[in-house]
């Protein structure tokens, strides 16, 4: 039996983010998914080492990877569209529901169980999906940075709005993070050494 998985998971590179804003510099769901997992993956480490935690951070970054994947069938629905009203929400998370779970019919059978956690959420994984989400939401501030640095006023307000919603992120490592990361966002390449 042929398998179209991963096919269809390479088509990340084609789906844009941040469809209704003018990018500097355009970013697409397989570069973010990158991103979200380097981040998640800091997010556990900070967690285990500073904060004592007990998370996998290579679960994590698993978790991460896959976190989008159910937009190569249903594209990428800019936040002002899912979040216009509660019908609107619903029914997408509902067509990613079903995006997720036709990806991972496309799996052999043989392989299927161990992609399942991907794509069906486990309360096992809460605390590390909840840790995907924050890296998700910095991830999205850190593009916002990046494009007001590069001179491109399309991001202000939104960066203004994400920065509001990270200090409402109840979670030490996400404080952390801000505070020992994201500063260097601000700099330009000759003055990062």
């Amino acid at each position: 039996m042929t398998s179209h998985f991963f096919a269809y998971l390479s088509r990340m590179k084609f789906i844009r983010r941040w469809g209704l804003m003018h990018s500097t510099y355009p970013e697409n769901i397989q570069e973010h998914s990158l991103r979200v997992a380097q981040i998640a993956h800091a997010l556990a480490i900070i967690r285990n080492r500073l904060f004592d935690g007990g998370v996998d951070p290579e679960r994590t970054v698993a978790l991460a990877l896959y976190h989008d994947t159910s937009e190569v069938l249903t594209g990428d629905l800019p936040s002002p569209v899912k979040a216009f009203n509660p019908e609107i929400k619903r029914a997408y998370h509902a067509i990613e529901a079903a995006s997720r779970e036709k990806l991972l019919r496309m799996i052999p059978d043989a392989l299927r169980p161990d992609y399942e956690p991907y794509f069906r959420p486990r309360e096992a994984d809460r605390v590390h999906r909840e840790l995907v989400k924050a890296a998700d939401k910095l991830c999205a501030y850190l593009k916002c940075l990046e494009e007001v640095a590069a001179g491109n006023p399309e991001f202000a307000q939104a960066e203004k709005a994400l920065r509001a919603g990270m200090e409402q992120i109840d979670l030490p490592e996400v404080r952390y993070f801000l505070e020992t990361f994201v500063p260097s966002f601000k700099l330009t390449l000759d003055e990062l050494h």
